[in-house]
This record gives structure tokens, C-alpha cells and sequence, in this order.
């Protein structure tokens, strides 16, 4: 999977608005964290153009697209183990270390 390194962290696209999740909504899409070329719309504020058609023509994946207008990037160092919550479509990264595991 492409991802986009720069200066040894990693670009995570998550949905930071309320209403509908990005990856949260579609966890067997991986690509939609990382995929290069979101990164750059994103980081160009074209945001707008990521829509439904956008998503299956260039991913390849049938999917609502409706969190793409929230999207940001955060940047990790490579390797950092996270998982993606959501409340309400408003996505988080929660590092691995920060999680408490009850059994």
C-alpha cells in the first residue's frame, strides 16, 4: 500500500467533522488513510472533489464519501501502531499505547 512519508512520519487521513466517518465507516479500506493522491488534495484544499464517483473511479471502492469534506491529515512516525474511533462521524487516532485492554 502507497503511503506518503516525508521527514520519517507518515500522512493519516481522518475525518474531523461530525456526520460521516471516513475510514471508520469502511475499516476494510485501509488505502483511504493513506492513498497519496488524497493526501495531496487534501493538503492542496480540494477536498470538495473527493465525492462517491471520485472514490470508485480512482479506488475502486463503492463507498459514501460524504466525510471526505472534513478530512485532515495527521502526521505519525513510521511504524506508530493506531487504531481510528469515531463519535458521531468525527474521527481520532488513538495510539496503541494509549489503550487499555480488559479481559
Amino acid at each position: 500500500m502507497e503511503k506518503v512519508i516525508r521527514d520519517g512520519e507518515v500522512a493519516v487521513l481522518i475525518s474531523q467533522g461530525f456526520g460521516t466517518g471516513w475510514y471508520s465507516w469502511y475499516l476494510k479500506h485501509p488505502e483511504l488513510l493513506f492513498h497519496p493522491k488524497l493526501v495531496e488534495m487534501v493538503e492542496q484544499g480540494r477536498r470538495d472533489e473527493i465525492d462517491d464517483d471520485w472514490v470508485k473511479e480512482h479506488l475502486g471502492i463503492d463507498m459514501y464519501a460524504g466525510g471526505a469534506g472534513g478530512l485532515g491529515i495527521y502526521w505519525l512516525p513510521v511504524g506508530t501502531a493506531f487504531t481510528v474511533t469515531e463519535n458521531g462521524g468525527y474521527e481520532r487516532l488513538q495510539m496503541i499505547d494509549e489503550v487499555t485492554l480488559i479481559a
